[in-house]
């Protein structure tokens, strides 16, 4: 029965090539934009994790909290409430601390050899290099002589050595000018990928000491990094962070702390969130043009039920089965839904690789998005072919035969 089945709606499809490939143009373009849109927004998702985790391993970020005791609030991040003692009281108390690397982080305009690049300078300890997965490409981090000494030598991110000395360039030796201080260049960093405001090839690493004594002005520092052993003793290692600041704060009220804990897969999940909402934004949207395709299976399916209404009646007067004509005319439905799904598939991964390869906005198509594109466009042929169906189906053999 399957076979017959098979074969007389292939016949019945083929019979028509035109109208067919017309009606199932609508359900190519839907599954197509589906699946670009997935692939966009799984791409982008990936990209956003992979730079999270770019920036360091098992990472912990201490930031300072709000600015109270004054009328007006200054917001998160605002206060000056983490200093070197912080870090270093974190550091000898925590067991289970890989690396604790504080830092002063500000944008400074930055001069060398005639050119100039806005850029965030770093101010830190040789502990950043572990919090942060950086890795030197050429020359070396600065030691703790150095830091010690407050010595005026830089290290520069690959973008930002780019920026002031040319591509690849090797600026061992020279001087950069930030806030009219001249600093030695001892090393360039590897890349390591990223873009926006914080991205770690565009910065300049200095030694703490001499950040807070020629460029801020003070004993602050904005961040403490810390990175734990591993990935399963993050939330306890956070909540240590939490106890010792309170004591060396001496705030006795949780709610009342004066500084803010975020651990990387809080940062993840976040990011994950909004991107997974972005993803579903953009596959609705492409939707729509699914729904418009089903409109057009119904619409051809019931042309299709009245050009062939004399053939039903026909076929119930010899005794052929309502339900053998029901499914008859469905799976004529969700073979061109099959059908307009699978070449949409192949159109939307051409889309894909063409959005990757023209906007250089990472794309990536998962098995996922397939099977949910295969599983909508037969909902959509079961759907939009049922009416039709039922309605040949429930057709009368006496009108049917009538119906000129």
């Amino acid at each position: 029965m399957i076979k017959d089945l098979l074969s007389e709606t292939i016949r019945s499809l083929s019979g028509n090539k035109a109208r067919s490939g017309l009606t199932i143009l609508g359900i190519v373009i839907g599954i197509a934009s589906v699946i670009a849109m997935i692939a966009v927004g799984q791409g982008a998702k990936s990209s956003i994790e992979t730079s999270i985790e770019a920036i360091g391993s098992n990472l912990i970020i201490v930031t300072p909290g709000f600015q109270r005791g004054t009328a007006v609030s200054q917001g998160r991040g605002s206060a000056q409430t983490l200093t070197l003692e912080d870090a270093n009281i974190i550091k000898s108390q925590l067991q289970a601390a890989k690396a604790v690397a504080p830092e002063v982080t500000r944008r400074y305009q930055v001069n060398a050899k005639g050119k100039n690049t806005n850029t965030q300078v770093i101010g830190t300890v040789q502990d950043y290099l572990a919090a942060r997965n950086v890795k030197m490409d050429i020359g070396s981090f600065f030691n703790e002589q150095q830091i010690r000494s407050s010595a005026k030598v830089a290290i520069l991110g690959s973008s930002t050595r780019d920026d002031l000395f040319g591509a690849n360039a090797n600026p061992l030796g020279q001087t950069v000018r930030i806030k009219n201080v001249d600093f030695d260049v001892i090393g360039v960093t590897q890349a390591k990928g990223g873009t926006g405001f914080a991205n770690p090839d565009d910065a300049i690493y200095v030694p703490l000491t001499a950040a807070q004594h020629f460029l801020s002005g003070d004993n602050f520092v904005t961040t403490i990094s810390i990175a734990a052993q591993d990935q399963s003793s993050m939330a306890a290692v956070q909540e240590q962070i939490n106890n010792i600041l309170l004591e060396q704060h001496k705030i006795s009220d949780p709610l009342l702390a004066d500084f803010n804990i975020i651990n990387q897969n809080d940062i993840i999940a976040t990011a994950s969130n909004i991107t997974d909402t972005f993803t579903i934004l953009l596959s609705s949207i492409a939707g729509i043009s699914l729904l418009v395709g089903g409109i057009g299976i119904m619409n051809m399916m019931l042309t299709t039920v009245t050009e062939r209404t004399r053939e039903i009646g026909l076929r119930k007067a010899v005794g052929i089965r309502k339900i053998y004509i029901n499914l008859q005319f469905l799976s004529e439905a969700v073979l061109l839904t099959f059908f307009g799904g699978a070449i949409g598939i192949f159109v939307g991964w051409l889309a894909s690789l063409a959005i990757s390869n023209f906007s250089n906005l990472p794309t990536q198509v998962s098995l996922f998005a397939i099977f949910l594109a295969f599983g909508v466009s037969a909902a959509v042929g079961i759907i939009f072919g049922f009416y039709p169906a039922r309605r040949a189906a429930n057709l009368s053999p006496i009108v049917a035969l009538r119906y000129e």
